[in-house]
């Protein structure tokens, strides 16, 4: 599977997921280079992030990472290591992030747009 097929495929499933990019996303336009992780979090109650009244754990149970550019999108790799994802921060302040498809549908996702957790990231992954 190409990694545009696999992150179409992530954006139309279910599930708990933050996404954070470098820049908006907007698949349509695969020359632009643009870094994107993808968190997948517990699945579970969604009140408070999964946490019962703000407490709790939020953590990341895997996590994909996508480069596009230069006409393609690739995925990089793809992490479930608890060593490794426990040096990650989840951003507190994620809010609903529209991700355009390649044929310009709209997709609200819970994410951000910060080139500093996309640099963390790939310094704790390196």
């Amino acid at each position: 599977m190409d990694g545009l097929t696999e992150l179409l495929g992530l954006l139309a499933s279910k599930g708990r997921r933050v996404y954070v990019a470098e820049k908006p996303v907007d698949l349509r336009d695969l020359n632009t280079p643009n870094v994107i992780y993808i968190l997948q979090l517990p699945d579970g109650s969604t009140a408070a992030g999964g946490r019962g009244g703000g407490f709790g754990e939020r953590r990341i149970i895997r996590l994909y990472q996508f480069e596009c550019g230069a006409g393609t999108c690739t995925k990089i790799g793809e992490v479930d290591d608890d060593v490794k994802l426990d040096l990650l921060d989840l951003p507190y302040h994620a809010t609903a992030m529209p991700i355009l498809d390649a044929e310009g549908n709209e997709k609200l996702v819970s994410g951000v747009i910060d080139p500093s957790f996309v640099s963390s990231y790939r310094q704790a992954l390196a």
